[in-house]
């Protein structure tokens, strides 16, 4: 890869040649400096860290680490991950897949992930769709990282159709609703629409104002399902199929407020007539908050922060940038600008003071995500925990906008099952919208969540009743009918499964939907089956 052997021999001999992670890491970050023609550079033979000189400037030392201080990083993000947004015209404009690749391991992606990245989406590809692709892939390898060591379940497609069909196909049901079969023929790349605005945003014109659902889609009940949009190909043709046909609407929530969160969502709710949250949310980093524009440099651009992440950057990486910027009176060189905008684009750092900036805080997450101030704050929940729980969270505003037909359809309130609950995106959407919550059966595997939920609901004063589980693949039908007979019945079934093996070049489980986590894919369809299939036969 071109770098210098002197510097690969004393790299090896620091950290090994087993640690290819670091050893990559501290490679890159010298060329990174190295390719600037700005100071020249010397290496320090301690901790190979980089030291910029100027004959009229004092040193500036930028360590390579780049790492959190708040755990890993989990699925969505994990989310759904998104990792940069669509407003950096300067990266979008680069094309050709030797420029790209080069371009991303500059800015310190490993060269094989931005191969793979480039083989999944095509080199038309943008340097933001593939950085957003690559950060999927970071965040899931992270989050499986960190489980417990224990032998992976046999979840095989065989197996895996063998519980579905013994637990719906066992009960009378529709022939229409049979089951839908995985292909081998779903390698065919999805082209994301650009701008990402699914069938209508609030401030831009609708591109699809009816559609026509297939005949086993049409609710109710009705169902909402999302998960990340830029998923390993064939995946979005997969759930697609799975869920009776219906097209996917990918939507980026920069759109309803100040952050990225590209995301697609299968449904079969009405698309017209709907209208956005009020008051509108800020959708710009300046208006969401103002107090930084006295701190904000010009050769900071960014207007929209990118997605909002499980983990933060760390205090080390803030105090790193603190003094690679405190020895300039004026703008600093241009390797340095990049340096820095590079880590506030990854961590989304936000300048607090002079030369000062500073990861969000969970209250300033919960805002820019659409949720009540201090909603995960507080009961014994740790800052790590509210930050996991964050990023792996709808964007109310988003998902409210979809929900919004419902409002005049159920004036007098609705019957919920919430799969994969998280911290109750979907059940504050639609409290938000001044729909009643009649009966909620939330189904959320952590505890932490489940208590922030039940926190909200009782803080709120809701009037329904609020059944909390812990495991989907536990919710049989048994269970789900005596659920159904006594509330008459779901209206809405929402959800999002985990992504945690949609990322096509996570190397730890790069399972697609039958990995551990995003399998539970299948439990959601199995579930929203048993439910029409009840209502059919009690009809």
């Amino acid at each position: 890869m071109g770098f210098p052997r002197e510097m690969v021999s004393k790299v090896i001999e620091e950290y090994g040649e087993e640690n290819e992670d670091k050893l990559l890491e501290e490679l890159l970050s010298y060329s990174v400096i190295e390719s600037s023609p700005q100071p020249q550079q010397r290496i320090e033979p301690n901790h190979c860290s980089l030291v910029l000189e100027s004959p009229h400037q004092p040193q500036v030392k930028i360590e390579p680490d780049l790492s959190s201080s708040e755990g890993g990083v989990s699925s969505w993000e994990n989310s759904d991950s998104d990792a940069l947004s669509d407003e950096e015209e300067m990266t979008k404009s680069l094309r050709g897949s030797d420029n790209i690749v080069l371009t991303l391991v500059k800015m310190g992606y490993k060269q094989d992930e931005a191969l793979i990245a480039i083989e999944r989406l095509g080199c038309n590809s943008s340097v933001d769709e593939l950085i957003d692709f690559i950060g999927v892939a970071q965040m899931a390898k992270a989050e499986d990282a960190l489980l417990p060591p224990e032998e992976k379940p046999g979840i095989s497609k065989l197996n895996k159709r063998r519980y579905y069909e013994l637990e719906v196909l066992g009960r009378k049901r529709p022939k229409s609703c049979e089951k839908r079969i995985i292909s081998e023929d779903d390698d065919e790349p999805l082209h994301l629409p650009n701008p990402m605005i699914g069938f209508g945003v609030p401030t831009e014109p609708a591109i699809i104002k009816h559609r026509k659902l297939p005949d086993d889609a049409v609710g109710p009940p009705y169902f909402y399902y999302e998960n990340v949009a830029l998923a390993p190909k064939g995946v979005w043709q997969t759930i697609s199929r799975f869920l009776y046909e219906v097209e996917p609407e990918f939507v980026d929530s920069k759109f309803f407020c100040a952050a990225a969160r590209k995301r697609g969502y299968i449904h079969n709710l009405p698309i017209e007539n709907r209208f956005p949250l009020l008051p509108l949310p800020p959708r710009t980093i300046h208006e969401a908050f103002p107090l930084t524009r006295k701190w904000w440099p010009s050769w900071d651009t960014r207007t929209k922060l990118n997605c909002l992440q499980t983990a933060i950057g760390s205090a080390k990486l803030t105090e790193r940038i603190r003094k690679a910027l405190e020895n300039y009176d004026g703008e600093p060189p241009e390797d340095v600008q990049r340096f820095v905008l590079e880590q506030c684009r990854k961590w989304n750092l936000v300048w607090v003071g002079r030369n000062k900036v500073a990861p969000l805080e969970p209250d300033e997450v919960e805002t820019l995500l659409g949720f009540p101030r201090n909603h995960t704050r507080g009961g014994g929940i740790s800052r790590t925990d509210r930050y996991k729980s964050l990023g792996n969270s709808f964007q109310v505003d988003t998902v409210a906008y979809h929900l919004s037909v419902l409002k005049d359809m159920y004036p007098n309130g609705m019957n919920i099952l919430s799969l994969f609950s998280g911290i109750g995106g979907a059940e504050v959407a639609l409290h938000r919208l001044g729909i009643p919550l009649k009966n909620v059966v939330s189904v959320e595997k952590s505890e932490v969540n489940r208590n922030i939920v039940r926190s909200w609901w009782e803080q709120t004063n809701q009037k329904g009743n609020l059944i909390d589980l812990d495991d989907v693949q536990q919710l049989n039908g048994d269970r789900i009918e005596k659920l159904m007979n006594t509330f008459g019945g779901f209206d809405l079934i929402v959800g999002g499964s985990p992504c945690n093996n949609l990322a096509g070049s996570n190397r730890v489980s790069r399972d697609g939907l039958e990995g551990k986590e995003s399998s539970l894919f299948f439990d959601y369809c199995r579930i929203l089956d048993l439910v029409k299939n009840i209502m059919t036969t009690n009809q």
